[in-house]
């Protein structure tokens, strides 16, 4: 087939910073030497070599031409390591990795290595600190007694600041624990200090048991567990949270009731914690291993960093995202073009997995063997400002089910049609795909993910999200940068009241409601994220939930004013409406947030130095404060 002229796309100025910050091929100097369009086409003709295999010669020149248009358009885009590393060295393609840490020095650190290889090329690393014995547990080795997983935990924090320097983007992890380990208190705790382990996200694995026994009773001790001797304890309401050990904790049964945590004063510190800091989230590991599509490989124990991908021990997953709004035409969703993008993305995906240098011989082994992938949506906020349809409405979440269902239903018709045509994932006949008695070549195909840079690239709103301004002052790496919303600008053209004023004022943390002569129209639809109510945000995350066979990458958002009441009704509702697990996020309650509005965009937020002096910096200059880890 005659080679295709190269098409260079049209991209905002944001997109062109972006890519040449993260993702064009420079030469040993640091000066970049590929464009936007041939990044596309490297990229393509990287993904479709492993048509080879299938097609022939023929085959892959055609599907590379494919995937390079729908790059360049914009339609959809891979997740950033493919886009980083395909066609070039390192290889590695994936952005989510889950690694276990078991209980021992040796398996520890090989864990730290692994994670620092994996962050090098770009990918984003899971863990579970569950095996890990609590404080002051024997190590039977030396006679001595452990300092516990809060410990080992930031050897692997100091790893990733070690290498984030010279990595592709800065290092993303998730630390997970067990609501019922010992050392759950100090866990809850960790980040209350914003500089404590700030390149880590963290969430408590909730299970069912637990959340019937604070429905029911929450006075009831709650239990720990020694997951070295199975051995089950409370804990005393009177521990210094920071330095309990083991010999501190009373056996089970023991203690008087008032004297040691009840499930509701654990579960208020999980509450009171998200409330300040973000964090922890919370996890209902029950309903992820619900839809562990290989249970008998083991059960799911973390997810990646965004929460978005549930991993067994050493998978990995490729993601990719369609950018919805570029189907919407004449006033409607167009499926029959979205359902062909969707059958086109599977095969991109699982194409990766061929191509891809998983970097390790476990990770390769089981990638293989279960050839999971996760295609999802971004740009849902701004498919529905062009299509009218108000975001926190019955009517939006209607849109988000029939977006899902079809995303989903035609994904999984996709990887039907591939295990037809090239083969079932080897452990297929183990898998709860076969007991149902469907083919798939991949375990788990849809996932939606925050997409947070690809969404800058198509230039569209991230994810499933309502946009979080119309226009705010956005951090990328060392970067800040005004992003406006392209719907609302072009309903302002066209309406006559667009201006770059407008922009700025409502950067500076306006509201549409503040500014004169814009119709009540415009204010009813095109609502923000801290317009929406936190149960329309909750809702939204439950019909997608519903579908996808992943999870979600969805923030809660609240206004600074919220209450630590209003953070336990999002967790409720998200556990009644089935979700796998929630986020929320408090206005301005950390330093530094990658998105912002409104004076303290312009400042430090700790000591309110001008942003022309901090600009650039991981920490201000004059206080020290971390400024954007993520």
């Amino acid at each position: 087939m005659a080679e295709q002229p190269l098409t260079e796309p049209v991209l905002t100025d944001n997109a062109l910073r972006t890519l040449r910050a993260r993702y064009l091929v420079r030469d040993a100097e640091g000066n970049i030497q590929e464009t936007p369009g041939e990044l596309f086409a490297r990229v393509a003709r990287h993904v479709a070599a492993a048509e080879r295999r299938y097609g022939g010669e023929a085959a892959a020149g055609q599907m590379a031409e494919r995937f390079r248009a729908v790059m360049v358009a914009g339609e959809f885009l891979p997740n950033s390591p493919t886009l980083m590393n395909a066609g070039r060295r390192l290889g590695m393609l994936s952005a989510c990795f889950v690694l276990p840490i078991h209980d021992s020095v040796e398996d520890i650190f090989e864990a730290v290595k692994q994670a620092a290889i994996v962050q090098k090329a770009g990918g984003g690393t899971g863990f579970s600190f569950d095996r890990l014995r609590p404080t002051g547990d024997m190590v039977a080795s030396s006679g001595g007694r452990t300092s516990g997983p809060i410990s080992f935990w930031r050897v692997f924090c100091q790893a990733t600041r070690a290498i984030q320097q010279g990595a592709f983007r800065r290092g993303a992890n998730m630390g997970m624990m067990s609501i019922h380990h010992p050392d759950i208190l100090k866990f809850i705790t960790a980040k209350d200090s914003p500089e404590e382990f700030e390149n880590f996200n963290i969430s408590v694995k909730i299970d069912d048991a637990f959340m019937a026994q604070l429905r029911r009773d929450g006075s009831i001790p709650h239990v720990v567990v020694n997951p070295r001797t199975g051995r089950e304890y409370h804990l005393p309401r009177s521990l210094d949270i920071a330095r309990y050990s083991l010999d501190d904790l009373l056996l089970a049964g023991q203690g008087a009731a008032g004297d040691v945590y009840d499930c509701r004063s654990v579960w208020e510190r999980i509450v009171s914690g998200a409330w300040a800091t973000g964090e922890p989230g919370v996890c209902f590991i029950d309903r992820v291993n619900a839809d562990n599509p290989t249970p008998a490989l083991g059960a799911i124990e973390a997810t990646n960093p965004c929460g978005e991908q549930p991993l067994l021990n050493y998978e990995a997953c490729n993601l990719g995202s369609i950018d919805l709004s570029k189907y919407v035409a004449d006033g409607a969703l167009d499926e029959q073009r979205f359902r062909e993008m969707i059958r086109l993305a599977v095969r991109f995906l699982d194409d990766v997995i061929d191509v891809n240098d998983y970097v390790f011989p476990q990770i390769t082994e089981i990638c293989h063997g279960n050839r999971k992938i996760g295609l999802g949506v971004m740009g849902l906020a701004d498919a529905m400002f062009l299509l009218g349809i108000k975001y926190d409405s019955d009517a939006g979440i209607a849109f988000g089910r029939r977006v899902a269902e079809v995303l989903t239903q035609e994904a999984f018709d996709a990887s039907t049609a591939l295990a037809e045509e090239r083969g079932c994932f080897p452990n297929w006949p183990e898998s709860t795909w076969a007991a149902r008695g469907r083919k798939m070549r991949n375990a788990a195909v849809t996932t939606i993910a925050p997409t947070g840079t690809l969404s800058i690239l198509a230039g569209c709103s991230g994810g499933i999200e309502p946009v979080f301004a119309l226009a705010f002052h956005r951090r990328v790496l060392d970067q800040e940068m005004l992003e406006t919303s392209a719907p609302f600008k072009r309903w302002a053209q066209q309406r006559g009241f667009w201006s770059d004023q407008l922009a700025t004022r409502l950067a500076g943390g306006e509201q549409l409601s503040d500014i004169a002569g814009i119709d009540e129209q415009t204010r009813a639809l095109f609502v923000t994220a801290h317009q929406v109510a936190p149960v329309w945000h909750v809702r939204m995350q439950a019909a997608f939930q519903d579908f996808i066979d992943g999870a979600i990458a969805k923030t809660i958002n609240l206004p600074a004013a919220a209450s630590t009441a209003d953070v336990e009704k999002v967790y409720q509702l998200a556990y009644d409406l089935r979700c796998k697990g929630v986020t929320v996020y408090r206005d301005l309650c950390r330093a530094g947030q990658p998105m912002a509005t409104g004076p303290e965009a312009q400042t430090c937020p700790r000591c309110h130095a001008p942003m022309d002096d901090i600009a650039g910096c991981s920490r201000c200059p004059r206080c020290g404060s971390p400024l954007c880890a993520v």
